[in-house]
């Protein structure tokens, strides 16, 4: 039978990978995380983290046991939470609509309303892919209370949260056009392509000046293409030879096909992905998911760019992701 700490501090390492994030949330030493795991690894008989002076990650082993281990413990803590809830007379009941932009986005949404819906069992989770041609229009209308979607916003009646990763650029652009031979192209570059947009009937102008530019950084003019309103048009403009689209560098991997090639930028800002919801009538249960994201997003922050460290997505995407 495992002890509390040992389970804890197991899964807790499991997800932090960095023991003195684990022991600083467990409060305790460092030292007792690292004798608790040892002690664990003696009765397993196996190493379940390989530890050097740069990372932490999890064996095999070490994962098998996590993914076996953590439902169950989950599912006890919720037990627990929700007679405590009652016993107080407090029991958490409600709906909380959450949306995203962006695969990756949505994967990790998914990810969190299925472990807020272990932990409220009585709550259920709506989620909601947002169009980037109307990214703020759910929350306004009172139909998303809290979404993941691309920076910056700056709007009095949206609340911006924690940044929670970011995204290197690339430029799509059509097989043959001479950017398809480049091993990266540069913001100037556009001024010598057509730049597929988006339709920015419903988007702030500096949102759309950082993805979308009108002019260069040195002040020439973007020949502008069609807006559009959803990604397959994109994707047909480009496969047609209309134009060139920025999008984040990830999205050859789930939008690669004949007649497409993707460039990535080398002086581009890269693509920042945060949370955020209305200011006025935020949903109560808002707070609870915010944190079950920030929990599930915390060991890919500050190193957001590599595949295996992101939530792996279907294969949706849209503009910019």
């Amino acid at each position: 039978m495992l002890e509390r700490l040992e389970l804890e501090a197991f899964l807790t390492l499991a997800e932090e990978l960095h023991f003195g994030r684990t022991a600083e949330r467990l409060h305790v030493t460092t030292g007792r995380v690292s004798q608790t795991i040892q002690k664990l690894e003696r009765r397993v008989g196996a190493p379940l983290f390989e530890r050097n002076s740069r990372k932490v990650t999890l064996t095999e082993v070490g994962r098998q046991l996590r993914d076996d281990l953590l439902p169950a413990y989950e599912q006890i803590s919720a037990g627990l939470a929700q007679a405590i809830a009652v016993g107080r007379g407090a029991l958490v009941r409600g709906m909380v609509r959450v949306g995203w932009s962006g695969a990756w986005c949505g994967n990790l949404m998914v990810q969190a309303a299925d472990r807020f819906r272990v932990r409220h069992p009585h709550c259920d989770v709506e989620i909601v892919e947002v169009q980037l041609c109307d990214p703020l229009g759910g929350m306004r209308a009172g139909t998303i209370d809290l979404q993941l979607t691309e920076f910056p916003i700056r709007e009095p009646d949206i609340t911006i949260g924690p940044l929670l990763f970011a995204e290197p650029r690339a430029l799509m652009v059509p097989a043959d056009h001479p950017f398809a031979r480049r091993e990266s192209v540069s913001l100037e570059d556009l001024a010598d392509a057509t730049l597929v947009t988006l339709n920015d009937a419903h988007i702030p102008r500096y949102w759309m000046d950082r993805y979308f530019p009108r002019k260069t950084p040195s002040g020439r003019r973007i020949p502008q293409g069609p807006a559009t309103n959803f990604w397959p048009e994109v994707l047909v403009h480009i496969a047609n030879g209309v134009g060139v689209s920025t999008v984040s560098l990830r999205a050859e991997n789930f939008h690669q096909r004949p007649g497409m090639v993707f460039v990535p930028f080398r002086d581009a800002p890269p693509i920042e992905y945060g949370l955020m919801w209305p200011t006025a009538g935020t949903n109560p249960l808002t707070g609870p998911f915010l944190d079950i994201v920030n929990e599930i997003a915390r060991p890919i922050r500050g190193a957001p760019h590599t595949p295996e460290e992101l939530p792996q997505p279907d294969t949706t995407g849209r503009p910019l992701g």
